[in-house]
């Protein structure tokens, strides 16, 4: 029934239980590597698409991209926006990238703004990079700034503060 030898023999059992505990730390990892590799690469979802036939009274935000054919009267924040021929906007505008071929009324912020040959701006620019197309019409002062998109930021608060420095000063 027992035998001695197979109680006396834990070399062959200890190498066996080592080998099977050996094998599953390195199996846990790969499984965890896999895993993280599908996650990292995430699909850009598509353009948010507003038709020609609405119309929007209120602001937008969103760190996708925007297509607007249609009116919108209000704001609008993306990352990259694009103003159809037939669209117009009546606010701000701020985005990463702004290519505009209808109407804005309203201020254009953005990294890299591109007036196109059927655009028509009433407002100022403040931009990184511009492109305006020979038959765009734009009314309205363009600024470069580094920073284009954080409108807190470029002289005007350099010069607030000394500003600021001094009513202390003044106050005492």
């Amino acid at each position: 029934m027992f035998s001695k030898s197979k109680i006396n023999e834990p070399g062959p059992k200890t190498a066996d239980t080592a080998s099977a505990a050996a094998p599953k730390p390195t199996p846990s990892v790969p499984p965890a590597a896999a895993d993280a590799k599908p996650v990292t690469p995430k699909a850009k979802p598509p353009a948010s698409t507003l038709s020609s036939d609405l119309h929007i009274t209120g602001n937008m935000k969103t760190t996708g991209d925007i297509q607007v054919e249609g009116t919108v009267e209000g704001d609008i924040r993306a990352h990259l926006l694009t103003i159809g021929e037939s669209a117009t906007i009546k606010g701000e505008v701020t985005a990463d990238d702004v290519v505009i071929n209808g109407r804005i009324v309203g201020r254009v912020r953005g990294l890299k703004v591109r007036l196109t040959s059927t655009a028509r701006v009433e407002g100022d620019i403040i931009h990184k990079t511009i492109a305006i197309e020979s038959g765009a019409h734009f009314e309205g002062s363009v600024q470069r700034q580094d920073d284009p998109l954080n409108p807190g930021r470029g002289s005007k608060p350099e010069t607030a503060n000394p500003a600021a420095a001094k009513k202390p000063d003044t106050a005492s």
